[in-house]
């Protein structure tokens, strides 16, 4: 009989057990992750009803991979662009929750008398929530359009990045064993370098690779290619001393802004599936049923804790941002549970030999419950709320409902503001490349140099001069490129400014020289690095008009391959009909516009232009044939149909820019404000449309609280009477005249 490695059959076991548990867990319409940790304790060494799994060894191995693939997976969806775009709110309301859940799992770990290190890693077991189990369950519910879902995704990319940050402070301080804030701030400083370099490293040469190998591509060897980018990450990780997963992590970002993200992710899902699989059956394996009976009383606290933490913490932050008290508590009930990070973060304690056997299984049961209880808690989140609405004090909402409406107000950006955020975004990105030129010149080149090629100070000077040629267009762009021209020359033209900006650019010019003093100092004396330090600022200076250019096309490049995604999305659009000479074509709406404001039939595009608008952009809003009485926003994105010619005066037209204002237009503050209707009010008695707010105040009245009862988006016939309470959207300082000129009347 031919003898089967136990590996071979170990697998069958697992993935018998597993397809056997998830069909039912479909049947049953509960999350197949579960099933998968069923399955595990099943096959297990601690249940002995059916065979177990006989080398746990190499289920382990697998069990890493299929950790390494579960994170490439989440980082293919995660995108660092989308976490730019993740609104204050959601920022706020993630922080506020892992603060609290970390503090909250310290305490209760403490309370059940576990030592400081278990107490630590439940913190992070219980500060993240499950992805997975929330999207599948706002599907199920139908509420992915609702107002809180999209807070709650956007809280879950920004924990998405915590997570990662866990995963290397836990590693720090479980390998230190002490609460040394050095090392914590060194790790998270590392953390941030390295996560930075890869980015800009990555997306500079990875969308460049695909794009010119494309053509070369099939299925398989874009998967092959993609796997083998994942693993070489992973590697590079872990030779930096971070764990394996953080590295899968950042590849699958990095791919996520590639033009081939949707296919990498589509090809990958089946061998994610695979070893997430293996993964969470090896979670259940580790599970002893006696521990589970034993720790009893503190799975059902930490279940409570989970619970309420999240949800209060959640809460609290929404409120904290200004969100309403409706639309937090919503989300505050809706990550009420763990999932896969936490199985992570448990099975990192595990590897590290710092936390007790006893945390992986209860950390597992937790999961178990809070993943069934998650459809119900999102259900129970409208009553409750009108439960605590009922409750509260009317002076209570009132202020929550001022406080909310005065967090929505939009303010302008200042041409200080722009400046400074761009030169310190200049300066982290550029101080980030500069550093790791310099480290790879000095880990990698320069002993290639000297060990293959040129021994002795020539190969210094070797070194030194590639290592420049590479800086160069960088410390000529920390030195001298100004990526606001703009907002710099109105603030030059204020003679009061300028000595402020002579000071930042020789502060710019400064920095600049250090850092070549950083890399010659790795070389030579300071005497020399000073003297040939300031010949290398001279010959910068000479050549920097071919520095320029080479920079600029440097900067065209990255750009080019950030937004490739975007750029494909916007080139399917244009189509063109060849026999009517028509194509569709886009056109971004400057704040400036002549048609800010207006609606599509005020426009009359049609009939004066010849023209159609067939979709517009507003965001990450679409809005697929818009109807005459839609209006036009700045910053939306039109796609129009027509010719040539019409299209061309079209474009002269929304080109066409607003009359100027007033200083005092340009002051504006844009937000909702409330106007009681009293006796000697101009508004009494007359109708929306007579009123003229639109007009007068140059505002849009959203709502009117009439006999107690709260009417949104009123008709234009309806009529103000005394105690009216009338919310308006629009200029602040117009909304106080028109209150004034009624107290004049």
């Amino acid at each position: 009989m031919t003898h089967l490695p136990h590996l071979v059959t170990d697998l069958a076991l697992i993935l018998g057990a597993a397809g056997i548990t998830t069909l039912l867990f479909k049947k049953l319409k509960q999350p197949l992750v579960l099933g998968y940790i069923i399955a595990g304790l099943l096959v297990g060494p601690h249940f002995a009803l059916f065979p177990s799994v006989m080398e746990t060894e190499n289920i382990t191995i697998w069990a890493e991979i299929g950790v390494i693939f579960l994170l490439f997976s989440l980082g293919l969806e995660f995108s660092f662009k989308k976490l730019v775009k993740v609104g204050g709110a959601s920022s706020v309301m993630a922080l506020i929750e892992v603060v609290v859940m970390l503090l909250l799992g310290y305490l209760t770990g403490k309370l059940l008398g576990w030592n400081t290190m278990d107490s630590i890693f439940l913190g992070g077991i219980l500060s993240i929530s499950s992805t997975t189990i929330i999207i599948r369950a706002f599907e199920e519910l139908g509420v992915k359009s609702h107002k809180f879902a999209g807070l709650v995704f956007g809280v879950l990319i920004v924990e998405d990045l915590v997570a990662i940050l866990l995963l290397v402070l836990l590693s720090t301080l479980a390998v230190s064993q002490q609460f040394a804030g050095t090392e914590m701030l060194a790790a998270v400083m590392k953390l941030a370098f390295f996560l930075l370099l890869w980015f800009l490293a990555g997306i500079f040469l990875i969308p460049t690779f695909l794009r010119k190998a494309s053509k070369l591509m099939n299925n398989e060897t874009l998967l092959i290619v993609s796997l083998a980018l994942c693993l070489l990450m992973v590697v590079l990780a872990a030779q930096v001393g971070f764990s394996p997963a953080l590295g899968a992590f950042i590849m699958g970002s990095i791919l996520a802004e590639t033009t081939k993200a949707e296919k990498i992710e589509h090809l990958v899902s089946s061998v994610k599936d695979l070893f997430g699989a293996i993964f969470f059956v090896s979670v259940g394996m580790l599970i002893n049923p006696a521990t589970l009976v034993s720790y009893a009383g503190p799975i059902a606290l930490i279940t409570l804790v989970t619970l309420v933490g999240k949800s209060l913490s959640i809460t609290g932050g929404g409120l904290i941002s200004g969100q309403g008290l409706k639309t937090s508590i919503q989300s505050g009930m809706s990550v009420s549970q763990i999932g896969e990070f936490s199985f992570i973060i448990a099975t990192l304690g595990l590897t590290l030999n710092v936390t007790s056997d006893f945390l992986y299984p209860v950390a597992v049961a937790v999961s178990a419950v809070t993943t069934f209880t998650t459809p119900y808690m999102i259900r129970l989140s409208e009553p409750l709320y009108r439960k605590v609405e009922a409750l509260l004090p009317d002076k209570w909402i009132a202020s929550l409902n001022e406080y909310s409406s005065g967090a929505q107000t939009i303010g302008t950006t200042s041409d200080w503001k722009l400046v400074l955020r761009a030169y310190a975004v200049n300066l982290v990105v550029y101080t980030v490349i500069i550093i790791g030129l310099v480290m790879l010149a000095a880990r990698y080149l320069h002993p290639f140099i000297k060990e293959t090629l040129v021994n002795g100070n020539l190969g210094d000077v070797i070194t030194m001069s590639i290592t420049l040629i590479f800086m160069a267009p960088f410390l000529w762009a920390l030195a001298v490129y100004h990526p606001q021209k703009e907002a710099l020359g109105r603030i030059w033209a204020n003679k009061n400014y300028r000595s402020l900006i002579i000071v930042l650019e020789f502060v710019r010019i400064v920095i600049a020289i250090l850092f070549i003093g950083f890399l010659l100092n790795q070389f030579f004396s300071i005497q020399v690095a000073i003297v040939v330090g300031l010949a290398i600022i001279a010959l910068l200076t000479v050549f920097s008009h071919k520095i320029q250019n080479f920079y600029i096309r440097i900067e065209n490049r990255f750009m080019n391959n950030l937004n490739a995604r975007e750029i494909s999305d916007a080139a399917k659009m244009h189509h063109t009909l060849t026999p009517w000479n028509a194509h569709l074509t886009s056109f971004e709406i400057s704040p400036d516009s002549v048609v800010v404001g207006k609606s599509l039939v005020e426009l009359q595009v049609r009939e004066k232009y010849g023209v159609n608008v067939a979709v517009i952009e507003r965001g990450d809003h679409t809005i697929l044939a818009p109807s005459r009485g839609e209006r036009v926003f700045p910053d939306d994105k039109l796609y129009v149909f027509g010719s040539d010619e019409q299209l061309e005066t079209f474009r002269q037209f929304i080109g066409t820019e607003m009359p100027k204002t007033t200083e005092q237009d340009r002051k504006d503050d844009v937000g909702l404000q409330k106007l009681l209707i009293t006796a000697d009010s101009v508004l009494l008695h007359k109708t929306i449309r007579q009123a003229g707010v639109r007009e007068k105040a140059k505002g849009l009245i959203v709502g009117i609280e009439k006999n107690g009862e709260r009417i949104l988006n009123p008709v234009s016939e309806t009529v103000f009477e005394e105690g009216d309470i009338v919310w308006i959207v629009g200029s602040q300082w117009r909304i106080k005249q028109l209150e004034a000129s009624r107290q004049e009347a």
